[in-house]
Formats: structure tokens, C-alpha cells, sequence
């Protein structure tokens, strides 16, 4: 598998996709998953996509991180066409991943340890990233021993402790409550400002998408297609707790529930 040099351009888009077409065998034939998805997020930029589901969303992600290869178009970070495991990427997956026979600060070192680190100062980064998500005293922890909150920090941690330059998140967040939801996006976003990776962050909350990112991306009903790009010219630093109630958020909310209420209905028409 070939992976993606460590050398970037920053000058360039750190992601780009180019009219990619995304096909897959089925008992009914192939199916089309996406269809000319051209889309690109700039260097330290938060991009959310909102879409129906089946639209094709994950689905581009897998690209990104070189599961997967376009039936046609191109797929690039940083200049660099994804040929295979993309090391520029970091994945937060909707499930926290985290092995259950491992400690939270040896989940953390993991990734660390893959790159080479020395097992010591992987302990050592691993246990300071876990103080900076609040988890410093459950360091010795096993997963089965935390909460879902908790499990969460653990899997982000692993992931921002080796800084990749680029973080696409799947739903990270749905299965959580409410509560526990809206002090994780805050935690997400004070992390994500101190290097400023790239962010493609996948979400069926529109709520959630506008409250993160610096622009909110709409995809059509499948086969999916970018059809809305939204910037979202939000102040930061922004506390999500406090953001949901100003007017120019709400006015931003409901422009883009506009275009993606009628991809869902036309999804659940379709399913029907």
C-alpha cells in the first residue's frame, strides 16, 4: 500500500475531490453511490456535510482516507492523489474503536507507538492529551470502565495526539445525550483551534453543523452530489451552548434546512 509522503503543500486545497463518481456491485446491479462530487476544503478550515441518509456521505470519507477508490474522478490531499493508506488523515469513527483489553492511556499511545514513537514518550504525550480532554485521573482506566462521553474523549485523544493535518469524523457524536453531546462539541472545537487541522466532519444534525464549522455543505438524495455550500460566517471562539440562540444562527439554520429538507423527503419518497 502506498502511503501519502509526509511533505505538504499548504498552499494547496488540503482536500480535493474532482467530479468523483463512486460505484459499488449489488444483488440488483452496480449501484451509484456518488456522482460527480467536487468538493474542496482549504487548510485549517472545519467543513461540515449534511446530506439524507444514503447519500453517500461516509462514503467520502472512505475515499479520503484510501478504504475505497473512485470509479472515476480524482481524490487529493495536499496536492497528493490518495493511492492506498492516506497518513495525512486522521478518523473518528461513530463508534469510539478504542480496544477493550488496552488502558485510555495506552489507547492514546497507540497510534503514537504506530509512528514510531518511543514507548515512554508515547505514555508520556498519551497521558498529557488526556489531561487536556478532562480524563487525566482515568488514565488507567479500560474502556468498559468508562462512559460513552468518556470513550469519546479517549478516541479523540488518540486521534489529536499525533496531529494529522487532516480529521474526518463520522458522526462521532449521535449516540450520545444531549447534554453530554453539546459539551463534546465545545471540547471538539477548543482542541481543534489550538493546531487547526482540517476538519470533514459528517453529521445528520444540521443544528450541530452549523454550531462547528466554518462552512456546511449539502449533499442530494442518492446517487449523492454536492448541490449547496454554505460559509458560515459565525464568530469564533464560539460557545454552542450560547450560538444557537442568535438570530443571524437561525437564519443560517433555516436557508440551509430549505435545500435539505427537500432532499429528505425526496429520499423518503423514494424509499417508498
Amino acid at each position: 500500500m502506498t502511503l501519502v509522503g509526509d511533505h505538504v503543500d499548504l498552499a494547496s486545497p488540503a482536500i480535493k475531490l474532482s467530479s468523483v463518481t463512486r460505484t459499488f456491485p449489488s444483488a440488483r446491479g452496480e449501484f451509484t453511490a456518488l456522482t460527480d462530487v467536487t468538493l474542496e476544503v482549504r487548510p485549517g478550515e472545519f467543513v461540515s456535510v449534511v446530506g439524507p441518509s444514503g447519500c453517500g456521505k461516509s462514503t467520502v470519507l472512505g475515499l479520503l482516507a484510501g478504504l475505497a477508490t473512485p470509479a472515476s474522478g480524482t481524490v487529493e490531499t495536499f496536492n497528493h492523489p490518495v493511492r492506498g493508506v492516506n497518513r495525512d488523515v486522521g478518523f473518528i469513527f461513530q463508534r469510539d474503536a478504542l480496544l477493550p483489553w488496552r488502558t485510555a492511556v495506552q489507547n492514546v499511545a497507540l497510534p503514537l507507538r504506530y509512528q514510531g514513537m518511543p514507548k515512554k514518550q508515547a505514555l508520556e504525550k498519551a497521558r498529557d492529551w488526556l489531561k487536556r480532554v478532562r480524563l487525566g485521573q482515568f488514565a488507567e482506566s479500560y474502556p468498559h470502565q468508562l462512559s460513552g462521553g468518556m470513550r469519546k474523549r479517549v478516541a479523540i485523544a488518540a486521534t489529536l495526539a499525533y496531529q494529522p493535518k487532516i480529521i474526518l469524523m463520522d458522526e462521532p457524536f449521535s449516540a450520545l445525550d444531549v447534554q453530554t453531546r453539546t459539551h463534546m462539541e465545545d471540547d471538539l472545537l477548543s482542541l481543534w483551534q489550538e493546531y487547526r487541522p482540517s476538519v470533514l466532519f459528517i453529521t445528520h444534525d444540521l443544528e450541530e453543523a452549523v454550531g462547528l464549522s466554518d462552512r456546511v455543505v449539502v449533499m442530494s438524495a442518492s446517487p449523492g452530489t454536492v448541490i449547496g455550500d454554505y460559509p458560515i460566517d459565525l464568530p469564533r471562539p464560539r460557545n454552542l451552548m450560547e450560538v444557537r440562540f442568535e438570530p443571524k444562527f437561525t437564519d443560517l439554520y433555516h436557508r440551509i434546512w430549505e435545500q435539505l429538507r427537500a432532499e429528505v423527503q425526496r429520499s423518503h419518497a423514494e424509499e417508498h
